[in-house]
């Protein structure tokens, strides 16, 4: 499931070897010009033929792309799929069974347990599903798409490069749909950047050593700027008057300033000296939280916002903190209503991305503008009234 968004730039490359390996057109023509430009940057031919000799395009992997459905979910529905009380409970047991390997993640990195469990759990139900897509395949499939080309390309020569060292087989290697490989779902480039042997075999192997996977994902994690010691997420209290424009991940004030204006902590104090930010995922109708800067690190792991709130909030619980209050959200949106909220607001010149039904960062800044405009609760959650208002 993740998605890291860090967007690669291309090498400087020749106008024939750029022509060779830009995206779309003939499929093989495409590998052909990857050939060519592995070589370029250094990767041995020989390799570089045998990686490439049995690499197909994937229409599972595309037909994977383009069916993300499950974020069109609202927070508190996508959330209660996630979150069981057989994962909450697996989950605090693991973390006591590699006690050791997380109290070295603690003082390596700082990265805390919770953080790191939440993510197992959801990327491979804790190493017990890490996908059965061919890697090699994927990968070559979404560089040959025009989609998000610069993002992959890169981890194609990773993939070559870890080929080389011996730790990547593109025939056999799997993972998921966009070429993430072990129990925690790491791109060949994050391997070969943060790839941590924890368990002292002489070797990296994220698919079958926890240790491994850990301590490598809290390596990714430090390596996105995570701050050791510091919160992610917390629940919170608002005033019942409370201006709902100023929420919204695009909005941030010092902890001390949103104390004055009436936040408040559901549970604990809040961390001062930091600036953070409120968000209501569903509206000023249901939870509230303050997020804090490692929250914003989320967004290298994965952009969707709801599976990113849910996994914060899953690190949370998994380090002790209550069950969030659910409040009573107004009604949102379906599907194919709001493709017509993202078209409606496209057509006044809102830029919300594709329309695909899903409600991201884009377009809840949209719909926050038009609730302004309208005299609405400024919360940012689409419902049906604001829709018939546009």
């Amino acid at each position: 499931m993740r998605l890291s968004v860090f967007l690669f730039s291309l090498g400087l490359l020749t106008a024939p070897t750029l022509a060779l390996a830009a995206c779309g057109g003939n499929f093989q023509s495409f590998v052909q010009g990857m050939k060519a430009e592995a070589v370029q940057k250094g990767h041995a031919p020989a390799a570089v033929d045998r990686f490439f000799s049995g690499v197909q395009q994937s229409e599972s992997v595309l037909r994977a792309d383009r069916s993300q459905g499950v974020f069109q979910k609202p927070f508190l529905d996508f959330s209660r799929n996630l979150i069981s009380d057989s994962r909450m409970r697996k989950g605090q047991q693991l973390g006591r069974d590699y006690d050791a390997v997380f109290d070295l993640i603690d003082r390596r990195y700082g990265v805390d347990r919770g953080v790191l469990l939440a993510f197992w759990a959801f990327e491979t139900d804790y190493g017990g599903f890490q996908g059965d897509f061919n890697t090699a395949n994927a990968l070559v499939t979404l560089a040959h798409d025009c989609r998000r080309p610069n993002l992959f390309r890169p981890q194609v020569f990773a993939a070559i490069e870890l080929y080389e060292r011996g730790e990547f087989d593109p025939r056999t290697t799997t993972g998921a749909w966009a070429g993430e490989i072990g129990m925690v779902q790491m791109l060949p480039r994050d391997i070969l950047e943060h790839g941590q042997d924890a368990d002292g075999d002489g070797q990296v192997r994220l698919k079958t050593s926890a240790p491994d996977a850990l301590v490598s994902g809290a390596a990714m994690l430090a390596g996105f700027g995570w701050r050791p010691g510091e919160p992610w997420l917390q629940e919170v209290r608002m005033p019942q008057d409370f201006d709902w424009s100023q929420t919204g991940i695009h909005t941030t004030k010092p902890v001390r300033e949103w104390a004055a204006l009436g936040v408040s902590p559901r549970n604990g104090s809040l961390h001062q000296g930091v600036a953070a930010s409120i968000i209501l995922p569903q509206g000023h109708k249901g939870p509230t939280f303050i997020t804090y800067p490692n929250f914003n690190v989320y967004f290298d792991w994965n952009q969707s916002f709801t599976y990113v709130v849910t996994a914060a909030y899953f690190g949370t619980l998994l380090e002790g903190a209550p069950a969030m209050q659910r409040g009573n959200p107004d009604t949102g949106l379906s599907g194919d209503q709001m493709k017509t909220l993202q078209t409606k607001l496209q057509a006044r010149g809102h830029d919300v991305g594709k329309i695909d039904g899903i409600l991201g960062a884009r377009t809840r800044i949209a719909v926050q503008k038009e609730q302004q405009r309208l005299g609405l609760p400024a919360d940012a959650w689409p419902t049906p009234a604001l829709l018939n208002s546009l």
